[in-house]
């Protein structure tokens, strides 16, 4: 018997543990895509949403300061959200088209992430003459809004109007937020810690709140790896 065949063979299989065990996490590391939501600057986004003054910028987009009123008549900037992921969208509380199926759903996702301390909504009216402070409190309660969670809001129609299509380029149509400017959307704005834009999703579809959760978790697994 030829003991020195199966001596050689035993290095030669150790060599080859020994070069998977290290070769095969290094080639995966190298190959491996990480798989992280899109960056939206106005550049690529659709251009009819975009203002004229914004279309040529490509980088380092974020949605503009803002003040607003929510449902329990308290002030709500923009720090009420540092730090956080959010999901914005445009309402008015006598609608009874889009609206119905955009309130049913962003009541689903608050009630998904109750517990998530990292995840917050925020809805604008587009009618804030019409919906006073006291209309949001009923609306909000209608719809079993979470405070501190989700912020029904009103304001300047002007001010929400520009965040529409300057910040969140979340309508098709032009105006500027005058007495006859109306503007009416199912978009779902999904907005990062940086208070950048990553995704757009129409709240009308189940499939896209289906797909927002998923990008939800990516979002949050990309902080988590940072």
């Amino acid at each position: 018997m030829d003991f020195n065949f199966f001596k050689k063979s035993k290095l030669t299989i150790i060599f080859i543990l020994v070069f998977s065990a290290i070769s095969i996490p290094v080639f995966y590391h190298l190959v491996k895509v990480d798989k992280k939501l899109k960056v939206y600057n106005p550049a690529d986004v659709n251009p009819s949403l975009v203002d004229v003054s914004l279309k040529h910028i490509t980088k380092d987009h974020t949605i503009s300061d803002f003040e607003l009123i929510n449902q329990n008549g308290e002030i709500i900037t923009n720090n009420n959200y540092k730090n956080k992921i959010y999901v914005a969208d445009f309402f008015f509380t006598r609608c009874q088209t889009i609206c119905i199926a955009m309130a049913y759903n962003m009541s689903e996702l608050q009630e998904y992430y109750k517990n998530d301390k990292d995840i917050m909504f925020l809805s604008h009216s587009v009618t804030p003459v019409i919906d006073s402070v006291s209309v949001l409190k009923e609306y909000a309660d209608r719809k079993g809004v979470i405070d501190g969670k989700w912020n029904v809001t009103t304001g300047s129609k002007k001010h929400i109007y520009e965040l529409a299509r300057k910040s969140y380029f979340a309508v098709l149509e032009s105006g500027d937020g005058g007495e006859d400017d109306f503007i009416h959307t199912e978009q779902f704005v999904l907005v990062d810690k940086e208070r950048r834009i990553r995704g757009y999703y129409d709240g009308t579809e189940k499939k896209d709140m289906d797909k927002l959760k998923n990008d939800i978790a990516l979002l949050k697994e990309e902080y988590t790896n940072k």
